[in-house]
């Protein structure tokens, strides 16, 4: 771990959060739960990777004893276009079509054939008719049930495979593809508890497959039994070590049970090889920013702009915005330094309001007016932009312009309010108390607050105080 990693790492366990700042950290730790790729330690949900034309074009041999036998008539065709099966699939299906235009309806066995030679052609219609046919004519016939559902789960029809996979298994099917495929279509059908049985099942047969450890790992996070799911995805890993889907999963899983450090030191790891892409990356970031950690929040956003530019200037606005709302002026700064030349829209306009607030801050007024006013000329509905405006112009002794800027943010429901409290200043500072009653009343009509409140009533009783004399 680098020196900055180690340094962050123990800072994490002692940070504090500034006074007055947690909703700034608050909204800090509701992007990263909304915005993070993978979620709560979620990992995608893939398909598992079966071959399945080899396993149709595997299944053309029979069981002999326990499957149908074709006709003499069919079995000389067949030993005739077997081995076209998988070279030439359109001679061989001409000539199979051949046998179903006689008078007399095909065996299940030839019909199975001719099923899969058509699943391998990418008819699936025409396959699964015949597959049907076969099964329907023949309940026990149990490849053709395999058969069936793979290419149900092919084609994404869930229910329809589980039916057709489970009575493949009934019928003595024990391998461990059909049992981990069944666990996936039981997953996605919403049927947790017996897709956990059936990927425990495929992984007895076969415990090398990672497919079914990811699906296990998927149904322990979902059913939130991180203890469960901790050592699958150590494991995996292990076995994947490139596969940063797990690298990801391993931390949110981290960050859920309030192991947070672990998680910041898990995602340096990944970092610092050189493997994090933009999920991991902010989720790094958003964990540093979220303990006050925000030169290396900094570093990491910069880093996440490399690999997706609108993500990282949205997360180093959000970093500055946050800072210069705590106060912390220097590091948002840098924050805002850290952001390339060029902008989108939306980040220009945000990064305008940053800088003009940092030189609210440093009653640097007639700067932030320059600044301000460039900002409203490329967004003239900003209320925010108007409402700052305001502070400004009344700073600088301009209460025209000020009063013209805190009416128009009464046009934006975000700054309405604020704006009436503003204009009530206004009016007191210039002893029209009257007018100063009159917005503090709008305010509290739209934001029912106790100081207001209590505002409005000292006001009230000066100008009674005034009527009395």
């Amino acid at each position: 771990m680098t020196h900055r990693s180690f340094l962050a790492c123990l800072l994490l366990a002692t940070a504090t959060v500034p006074a007055g700042a947690q909703s700034e950290i608050d909204e800090f730790d509701r992007l990263r739960h909304s915005q993070s790729s993978a979620g709560l330690g979620e990992v995608e949900v893939t398909a598992p990777e079966v071959d399945v034309v080899a396993s149709i074009n595997a299944s053309n041999g029979f069981l002999k004893d326990r499957e149908p036998e074709m006709t003499a008539e069919e079995y000389a065709l067949y030993e005739k276009v077997v081995s076209m099966l998988e070279s030439n699939s359109a001679f061989a299906l001409r000539m199979l079509e051949a046998m179903m235009n006689e008078k007399k309806a095909p065996s299940p066995a030839f019909e199975f054939i001719l099923g899969n030679t058509y699943y391998a052609a990418g008819s699936n219609d025409k396959a699964e008719k015949l597959y049907r046919g076969a099964v329907t004519r023949l309940p026990t016939f149990l490849r053709a049930w395999k058969n069936l559902g793979i290419l149900y789960y092919t084609t994404n029809r869930y229910p329809d495979a589980i039916a057709c996979f489970s009575q493949a298994i009934t019928l003595g099917d024990r391998e461990p593809k059909t049992f981990g495929l069944l666990g996936y279509c039981m997953e996605k059908s919403g049927d947790i508890v017996s897709a956990e049985m059936a990927y425990m099942q495929a992984l007895s047969g076969d415990p090398g497959d990672p497919a079914w450890k990811e699906g296990l790992l998927r149904i322990y996070i979902t059913g939130r039994q991180f203890g469960r799911a901790e050592p699958l995805v150590r494991a995996l890993i292990r076995e994947k070590p490139t596969d940063t889907r797990f690298w990801l999963a391993y931390a949110n899983l981290l960050v859920s049970e309030e192991r947070k450090l672990k998680a910041v030191a898990l995602l340096e790891i990944l970092t610092q090889a050189d493997l994090a892409g933009a999920p991991e990356l902010t989720l790094l970031g958003d964990l540093y920013a979220e303990q006050g950690l925000h030169t290396e929040a900094v570093d990491i956003y910069t880093r996440l702009r490399e690999a997706d530019v609108a993500l990282g200037e949205q997360r180093l606005l959000r970093l500055a915005l946050a800072l210069g709302a705590m106060g912390r002026k220097d590091a948002a700064r840098a924050a805002l330094e850290a952001l390339p030349t060029t902008l989108s829209d939306a980040g220009r306009m945000q990064a305008l309001q940053v800088r003009a607030d940092l030189l609210i801050a440093d009653k640097r007024w007639a700067d932030a007016r320059a600044v301000l006013e460039e900002l409203i000329a490329a967004a003239p509905m900003n209320g925010r932009a108007w409402l700052t405006l305001g502070q400004a112009r009344a700073a600088l002794d301009e209460p025209d312009h000020a009063r013209l800027a805190y009416e128009t943010a009464l046009q934006d429901d975000t700054t309405a309010y604020r704006a009436r409290i503003h204009l009530a200043n206004l009016e007191i500072r210039d002893r029209h108390y009257d007018r100063a009653v009159t917005h503090l009343r709008e305010a509290l009509r739209l934001e029912d607050t106790p100081e207001v409140r209590d505002y409005l009533a000292r006001i009230e009783d000066l100008i009674n105080e005034k009527k009395g004399t």
